[in-house]
């Protein structure tokens, strides 16, 4: 990333990751590689277009390691990095919230 990053780590943090694609992609490769179609399949209601664009804005920021091997049809694979990897405690900690939230909201129902 070229840009300067802000003075708030948060603000930092919701840059990278903030776009709700972005913390999907990140769930799903936190499993391990995955292919552009798999990717686009257990995301779920995503166009091509838009997650091309998330896929290569993550790699730009160093998140994500895209792979293309010389095949016909090209076959591109799309890994973490060691960056990426290291969201894992927060992705940890929003599924916990997240959990804690929907069983508060069922309570109150």
């Amino acid at each position: 990333m070229t840009k300067e990053l802000p003075a708030c780590p948060v603000e930092t943090t919701l840059l990278l990751i903030s776009d709700r694609w972005k913390v999907l992609i990140l769930r799903d490769l936190m499993e391990g590689t995955k292919r552009f179609g798999e990717l686009k399949k257990s995301i779920g209601n995503v166009t091509q277009k838009v997650l091309t664009a998330n896929l290569r804005s993550m790699e730009g920021s160093g998140l994500v390691h895209r792979k293309v091997y010389a095949e016909v049809p090209p076959r591109v694979e799309y890994t973490l990095t060691e960056t990426g990897y290291s969201l894992k405690p927060v992705l940890d900690a929003m599924i916990t919230w997240g959990c804690e939230y929907k069983k508060k909201m069922e309570k109150a129902q």
